[in-house]
């Protein structure tokens, strides 16, 4: 691992919901402490922690969509068993955390919501997963609400799906995506967040405003001259994601994630990445968060309902509180007792689906 920069040393910003304490590194030279991770480590599996989990009264079914850029957005389409094909039936998107893939918590609330009697599809958001989209891990906020947009396109052409009974669902940094996208696509009926992160306050801000203006000047300044660098061939660089090793100085944030990106409870790679990469977003692309304001706007969502859950603990539950202050109405903001950020991940006996449940039955049952 390279030395840690000055800039780094000082970030308090979160991005991809996680603390920007870990150092940009070269895609050549990877990340030495991803082969350090303690093997007398042991994960909380505590509240029913079930990521992985595989349902027997869902079929699944993978598919892939172009959005309107013509990139190629791949998802798993979950149907219950015993789904009458010749009805119109509900259906929710389902987006899963920045810098993850619909294996990594997506999945699992699309089948626990199909058992629940919803068509569900879960998505890899553009440059991550099975999607297409080059440098990979890049970020643009604008193509990644595009990718709920193109979901929409794809349910309301399935013929068991009612185009005017879809709902969406984000999970921490797609929550704010899928907000952006509700903004112009009146199609999505109700939207619901789950542990949502501004991506925009927060990579501009840092958790409860504990970014200077001066600190995040040397975030972009650094990205910019990266630029240089990879325009003329030379090694792409990452930042931020989760670290890869703890140690006595690591933060009670930095623990939460790796406890679920770190290892078996929810450590996923994608075909073509390793685990040094994943995680963690291109440098040069990240600071495109800078420019990204979701909760602007947001009470042109009304009159469509929205519903924004937060861990009682969690280090993100400001996020939720300002969107549902922002928010039109119909609105609530459900707050999970004893829960922190990353639980709502797949702590199964924590997540709140009964509240899930009848939030989109309730505003996705026929008019």
């Amino acid at each position: 691992m390279k030395k840690k920069s000055i800039i780094t040393r000082v970030l308090t910003v979160i991005a991809l919901g996680l603390l920007l304490s870990a150092a940009t590194f070269a895609f050549k030279t990877g990340v030495d402490a991803a082969s350090k991770t303690d093997v007398a480590y042991k994960p909380d599996m505590s509240n029913g922690a079930d990521n992985f989990y595989k349902s027997d009264k869902v079929n699944m079914k993978q598919v892939s969509f172009k959005n309107q850029y013509n990139m190629k957005v791949a998802g798993n389409l979950f149907i219950p068993k015993g789904l009458k094909k010749n009805t119109k039936n509900p259906a929710i998107i389902v987006g899963h955390p920045m810098g993850a893939v619909k294996e990594q918590s997506a999945n699992l609330y699309a089948q626990k919501m199909a058992e629940r009697g919803f068509v569900t599809l879960s998505l890899d958001l553009s440059f991550w997963g099975k999607s297409e989209g080059q440098p990979r891990n890049a970020v643009s906020p604008d193509i990644y609400a595009e990718d709920f947009s193109a979901a929409v396109d794809f349910l309301g052409t399935r013929p068991f799906v009612d185009r005017d009974r879809i709902g969406v669902l984000g999970i921490c940094g797609s929550g704010s995506f899928a907000i952006s996208a509700a903004k112009i696509d009146p199609r999505m009926k109700a939207i619901a967040t789950v542990s949502m992160y501004d991506m925009g306050n927060a990579n501009r801000n840092g958790l409860k405003h504990s970014l200077t203006l001066e600190q995040r000047k040397k975030i972009i300044a650094e990205a910019a001259e990266q630029r240089y660098v990879e325009f003329t061939g030379g090694e792409i660089k990452y930042t931020g994601g989760t670290v890869h090793e703890l140690n006595e100085n690591s933060t009670a944030i930095e623990r939460e994630f790796y406890d679920f990106y770190r290892t078996p409870r929810g450590e996923f790679t994608p075909k073509g990445s390793s685990p040094e990469l994943t995680t963690h977003p291109t440098l040069t692309s990240n600071v495109k968060f800078m420019n990204f304001y979701p909760f602007e706007d947001i009470e042109t969502i009304s009159p469509r309902p929205m519903l924004f859950i937060a861990g009682e603990n969690a280090h993100s539950r400001e996020f939720s509180e300002d969107a549902y202050k922002l928010a039109g109405e119909p609105k609530e903001l459900y707050i999970v007792p004893g829960a922190g950020h990353v639980d709502l991940y797949d702590r199964v006996n924590l997540i709140p689906f009964d509240k899930l449940e009848s939030f989109f039955k309730e505003n996705l049952k026929k008019k």
